[in-house]
């Protein structure tokens, strides 16, 4: 029988990758006409990859973490594209969600698994 860890490793993970990145993205964001300011990234399937490989989060996380390149560079050096980061906010926080909704639903199975239902 697997332990509560394994059962949730998965989808446990993934959350924390999501609510990283989603802070990294929410910072590019609140930089974006700070000059000089360079956008980071997470690269959320290869640092996924390397955790369920047994990697901890926190490795995977700084192992996949880069600057963005901007498709328009501006002359100040900042490298935020609001628009860019707008939309992968927004694409990162509906896989958020549809992630904390399979937790969820592990959870209320684990429940009813309990309860003999």
């Amino acid at each position: 029988m697997p332990s509560l860890d394994q059962v949730f490793a998965l989808n446990g993970g993934a959350l924390q990758l999501r609510s990283q990145r989603l802070n990294m993205l929410a910072s590019n964001i609140a930089n974006a006409s700070t000059p000089g300011y360079k956008a980071k990234d997470l690269d959320f399937d290869r640092a996924m990859q390397q955790a369920q490989n047994g990697s901890s989060i926190e490795n995977s996380m700084s192992d996949h973490t880069g600057f963005r390149v901007p498709l328009q560079p501006s002359l100040d050096g900042n490298t935020v594209e609001l628009s860019v980061e707008q939309a992968l906010f927004a694409e990162n926080a509906i896989q958020y969600r549809t992630t904390l909704s399979f937790l969820q639903g592990q959870v209320s199975t684990m429940k009813r698994a309990l309860k003999g239902e």
